[in-house]
């Protein structure tokens, strides 16, 4: 069973430099400054290595969505 496809998984997506790059400058902030994923984590995309940076889109009951980033580790 593939567990990033399962309902209760949040989208989880490689972010471009570019668009890294915005949202660094936005909460002027290095990329190491991140919270961490492990690179062995399930709902992680295939192509995604060490050093790549997730946006992951959760719904929230607050804020109809929230938008969070993870640094890719070992």
């Amino acid at each position: 069973m593939d567990v990033s496809e399962h309902t209760l998984v949040p989208e989880h997506s490689l972010m471009d430099e570019a668009d890294l790059d915005e949202v660094l400058a936005e909460y002027d902030i290095k990329r190491t400054d991140l919270p961490k994923i492990k690179r062995t984590d399930p709902a992680l995309p295939d192509e995604a290595e060490v050093g790549d940076v997730v946006k992951i889109v959760r719904d929230s009951r607050t804020t109809d969505r929230a938008i969070v980033y993870r640094l890719v580790i070992e």
